[in-house]
């Protein structure tokens, strides 16, 4: 009886374990479908579903999805850097036909021997104002490309943050009166913060340059101190602004002028957001009731 009673349990448990051998096998060629067609058709959001309750099983799938999750990421990732990469070959190529055409246009007309000497200095001019700009923007992709390439640390020394700005905004006073720009400075006497003298110095200018270019009436530039860091705020008020573009900010190809009539290179935001990343800082800009606000956050002294 117990023989009998044995050889039905033996049985049983076979029957349990090639039906569940068989249900893994199903569930692993459904997933193995399920593969396939992620793979066919990769831009969609499928993974890769199971049936089972093995564990074993489940962390392998949940593997798999993770991969490819990183692998559609990563695609994305990929996509977009070719889109910018792109529209910054448009861009700088619209940047260096310009000023090229310019140049060329009027270096034949001062081929024309019936100008005047006084039109002549005025094409030469225009022709070194051209020149100038050329090699602003070499300059300013040369200084980029040091940046983003560089593994020199920062020398990160005591630095003073108000002494900083002052010199910068005196040295663009005569830029602010050009434009009639009424400036509003509060009283900034602050403790030392630390940072990168150059790099500091860069992010100030670039933020300054960035507000006598846009501003229509007024900046207003003032320290406030936090808890481990001080904050530089500048306000500009601006023209008509698209706020779905906010997030395009600090990108090397944006500029607040689409229209790309001032001939400036949207680069300047972006190096001020390398810079301060690179000295554990932070950087932010909004935009309300036509105000450009930037805020660039830099660690105090200890």
């Amino acid at each position: 009886m117990n023989s009998w009673l044995m050889i039905i349990m033996l049985i049983f448990l076979l029957i349990i374990s090639t039906g569940t051998l068989l249900l893994l096998l199903f569930d692993m060629k459904r997933m193995t479908k399920q593969l396939d067609e992620i793979i066919g058709n990769f831009g969609t959001n499928e993974l890769v579903r199971t049936n089972t309750h093995s564990k074993i099983l489940i962390q392998f799938i949940t593997k798999i999805n993770q991969l490819i999750y990183l692998f559609k990421q990563d695609q994305q990732n990929m996509v977009k850097k070719e889109k910018e990469l792109k529209e910054e070959v448009t861009n700088l190529s619209h940047d260096l036909r310009t000023p090229l055409t310019s140049i060329k246009g009027f270096s034949e007309l001062l081929t024309d021997p019936s100008i005047s000497e006084e039109e002549r200095k005025e094409f030469l001019s225009i022709i070194q104002k051209k020149i100038d700009h050329l090699t602003m923007m070499a300059d300013g992709f040369y200084e980029l490309s040091q940046i983003e390439s560089s593994d020199k640390p920062f020398t990160l020394e005591q630095q003073l943050l108000d002494k900083i700005v002052v010199e910068a905004m005196l040295l663009f006073y005569n830029d602010f009166e050009k434009n009639q720009l009424n400036v509003h400075m509060d009283e900034m006497t602050v403790s030392p913060i630390l940072a990168d003298k150059k790099a500091t110095n860069r992010i100030v200018t670039n933020i300054i340059q960035n507000a006598l270019r846009y501003a229509k009436s007024y900046v207003t530039i003032n320290l406030v101190e936090e808890e481990t860091y001080y904050r530089l705020r500048v306000v500009n008020d601006i023209g008509p602004f698209d706020h779905t573009e906010l997030n395009r900010i600090f990108d090397r190809s944006f500029r607040l002028d689409p229209s790309r009539s001032g001939g400036q290179l949207g680069l300047g935001l972006h190096i001020v957001q390398q810079l301060i990343n690179k000295q554990e800082g932070q950087v932010a800009a909004d935009v309300h009731d036509h105000k450009f606000m930037i805020d660039v956050w830099f660690k105090k002294w200890d």
